[in-house]
């Protein structure tokens, strides 16, 4: 993999602060909810944003 500008690193790692945000956010809304539907799709889509965040990490290795 080629070496990664400034700008190129600068946005994967906003891009990883913004990843991580969602994975706490969705992880904080499936346990405020009683539905077992959302609950489910909240945890999904929280599991998603951490497979985005480990993706862009792997960038930086």
């Amino acid at each position: 993999m080629p070496n990664l500008t400034s700008k190129e690193l600068s946005a994967i790692e906003d891009q990883l602060s913004k990843e991580q945000l969602l994975v706490k956010k969705y992880k904080c809304y499936a346990c405020m909810t009683n539905d077992p539907q959302i609950k489910a799709s909240c945890e999904q889509i929280a599991s998603k944003h951490l497979d985005h965040y480990n993706r862009l990490l792997s960038h930086l290795s």
